[in-house]
Parts: structure tokens; sequence; C-alpha cells
């Protein structure tokens, strides 16, 4: 759909005193899924997703992107109020129509070369890594975890508003600026929702017979002095893509701060949250030899905190840096296929004793794809496992594509292992997922 109008005022204002001609696009994506839990039959999801986005060009080389989201799921334990709504910031935070229907403004920003530079600016997605499943340096935006891992990265990643500078050095290289005075965080799920962490990775617990109460998590609330700042470094030499990344953000998952007190009723452990500030160091590469795509990304994290279990601990929590690194190795050797594999490392530096979870924790990822009838029909199959927990995430999938704009799927998402691990606390959420999506 093509219109020729003139902007409005609002627009007039933001982009120069003067009036502009402009070409609107307009699409919009719907997608229904639904999903029943494998071992009792109930549903798990019932989901309806409506994504409009609007591109408008002007004449001055401005284009602006709009992408709405709306969202009915009437499963409890999927719906937005099972989700700690307070982790985002007042602009960034959707409106809730009644329990099962969610409105949001997901992205909305402008584009506009400036010579051989561009300026991104508004709420929009900063893609960083090259890392598939499982992150390292993508974590420029923080992440929703309604479902866990299992929506795509482009749906869960939580936009932010941000000022995004690329400087072009010559034809093969670039210097990327960030300023994000956006203080949202990750996106938890409540104690009742479906995808509730329990892990004691990530949860801290208390003994049997002692209380426990959750205080309001301690948040960054200034614009400036909060914000968050990246650089990266990018260029094409002999052959690699190579990049070098800085980050000084606050680390999206809080710090489960507790202290212990008594009281004549019995004991009680207060748990205290708050959001602590890291530098992130690290950087990536990819070449091709062939059929054979190599690629890795490593990222050093400064200052990230670890439950622990030692007893004489004064606020449950030790502090290290932190490595990890991703090698991973696609090839494309048969026809219209991908097999992948990725081996992801994480490396507490310190050693600190007590911690909840491994010291060097090791995943290690399959992915296998195959096309047939023309790209028509794709099979594939993901395989997540962690190697220190033997827990992991089977993700078998099948879909079919009608038409351009018309396709539908059918899959399985299967937990498996420990229950104290990453992926074995939710394996009550093993499903059949079954989906429809149509583009108008």
């Amino acid at each position: 759909m093509k219109i020729v109008t003139h902007s409005s005022l609002l627009l007039s204002l933001l982009l120069s005193p003067a009036a502009y001609a402009i070409e609107l696009d307009t699409q919009t994506i719907a997608e229904v899924k639904w999903a029943v839990n494998s071992e009792d039959l109930t549903n798990q999801a019932v989901q309806l997703v409506v994504k409009p986005e609007l591109s408008a060009y002007f004449d001055n080389g401005i284009k602006l992107t709009a992408i709405g989201k709306f969202n009915v799921e009437t499963v409890d334990g999927l719906q937005a109020e099972d989700m700690d709504r307070d982790n985002y910031s007042d602009l960034s935070r959707s409106a809730l129509l009644g329990d099962s229907v969610e409105l949001e403004l997901r992205e909305l920003f402008f584009e506009k070369a400036l010579g051989n530079n561009y300026l991104t600016l508004g709420k929009q997605q900063v893609v960083w890594g090259k890392a598939d499943g499982l992150k390292v340096l993508d974590v420029v935006n923080p992440q929703s975890f309604r479902e866990f891992i299992l929506e795509d990265f482009d749906d869960s990643r939580i936009p932010l508003w941000t000022i995004n500078y690329e400087w072009q050095i010559n034809d093969d290289s670039t210097i990327q600026f960030l300023w994000i005075p956006d203080q949202s965080m990750h996106a938890l799920s409540e104690r009742q929702a479906s995808y509730a962490f329990t892990t004691p990775r990530i949860v801290p617990s208390a003994p049997d017979g002692v209380a426990v109460q959750l205080n309001p998590v301690e948040r960054p609330s200034k614009v400036i002095s909060d914000s968050d700042i990246g650089l990266r470094w990018s260029a094409f030499i002999g052959g690699w893509d190579l990049t070098l990344n800085y980050l000084y953000h606050y680390d999206d998952l809080p710090v489960f701060y507790q202290r212990l007190e008594f009281s004549p009723s019995g004991a009680t452990v207060f748990v205290d949250p708050k959001y602590e500030r890291s530098h992130l160091l690290g950087g990536t590469f990819s070449n091709a030899f062939g059929n054979l795509t190599l690629r890795g990304e490593l990222g050093y994290s400064t200052d990230k905190f670890f439950l622990t279990t030692i007893p004489t601990d004064s606020d449950g929590v030790v502090k290290s840096d932190e490595m990890s690194y991703v090698l991973g190795f696609d090839w494309f050797g048969f026809e219209d296929s991908l097999l992948s594999f990725q081996l992801f490392q994480s490396v507490v530096i310190d050693s600190p004793a007590g911690i909840t979870r491994p010291e060097v924790d090791t995943t290690l990822t399959f992915l296998a794809q195959k096309d047939f009838l023309n790209e028509t029909l794709k099979a594939e199959i993901l395989v997540l496992q962690n190697m220190n927990e033997s827990d992991g995430l089977i993700r078998p999938k099948i879909t079919y594509e009608w038409q351009d704009d018309l396709k539908t799927w059918i899959g399985l998402d299967i937990f498996h292992g420990d229950k104290q691990g990453l992926f074995g606390q939710f394996g009550h959420n093993d499903r059949l997922v079954v989906g429809l999506e149509i583009g108008f």
C-alpha cells in the first residue's frame, strides 16, 4: 500500500520547519499459536499476536519506522499480568486491557544517512554477536522470559530508546556509538507463571522453617548517570568479518542480596534485589571456507554476582569477573541444508567458594535444517545440552509455506534433565505447538 501525502505538524516539527512529501508502506503480520502440554494435554498457550508496521519515507532522506503489537493470551501463566512489569521503564511499558489483552509500541525510530555516516534515533533493537540459541554479546537489549528462551530473539528482545550512530571510517570499517537512557531490564515471570525461574543458579533459597521476604527491587532511575553506553568497531579484513565491542551497562538481571534477621516469631531471610553496573569487553569473528563457515564471539564482564551457599557469607552473593565465549561451525555442504554446531562456555574467573552454578559452565548446541519442495517445506531440529547438569532442550519443527504471506508450522519443545538445572527446571512444560502466520 503506497500513499503520497504530506507530513503531519508533529513530523514537520521533528524533521524540519518545512513540510515534506512522504511515501507510506504498511504491513501487518497476524500469528495464532496453540500449545498443549504433552503430558496432561492441558492448554499451555492460546495466543493471537497482531503486529502492524508502518514505514514512512520523507523527501529529505529520513525514514520513520513504527511497529506495534497486539497480544491476546487466554491461558493463565503466560499473560501480561504474570510478568514483573516493574522491570520496564515508564516509556517502554505496554498497556493492559484486562487480564488477557496487551498493547505495545514495539519500535519507533527515525533513520537518516548523514554523508557516509548513519543515525538511528528512537525505540529500537541493537543486535550484537553471532551466536544462536544462547547469548554472549547480544545483551544490549534486555529480554522477556515470558516463555524462557522459546520465543524468537526478535520477539523476546525488549526494544530500548536509543541513540545509535555509525561512523564510516573507510569502505571496510565502521564505528558504532550507542547511548541508551532507557532503564528497562529483563522481564521475569512472577512466581505463579508457567516459566518462573526455580533453579538455584538464579533464585535464592532458605533453609526449612525460615521465612523469606522478597523486597521491591532497587532500580536505576537517573536518565543521564544511569544510562548505558556502547561502542563497536567492525571491519572486513582479509576475508574475516571482525568486531570489537564495549558496553558499560547495568546487568539486566538483579543481584539478590540476602540478610538473615531474628525476631521472637522466628528467623526471616530478607531478599533485597538490586541492579549493578558491569563493563563488557569482547569481539566477534567469522569467515567462510567453501561450504564451512567458522564464527565465534568472546565476552569478558566485570563485577558479576553469583549466589553462594556459604552459611557465613553476609549477603548471600559473591562477586567475580566472568568470561564467556562461543565457537560455531556452519556446514552448507548438502543441498538446501544447514548443519550447525556450537560450543558455549562461561568461566567464573575468581573461583569463589560455594557458588550455585559451575565455575566452568559448558553447553553444546546442534541445529539441522533441510528445505524441500522448492523451499516451501522446512524441517529442522535444535538441540541444546548442558554438560554440567545433563539437562537440555530439544526442539523439532516442520514449517510449510503455502504462499509468500501464509505459513503453518508444528513443533515440540522438550525439556529434560536435572530439575535444578537451567533447562531441567521446566521439565513439566514439555509441549506440542501448532501455529499459523498470515501477512497482509
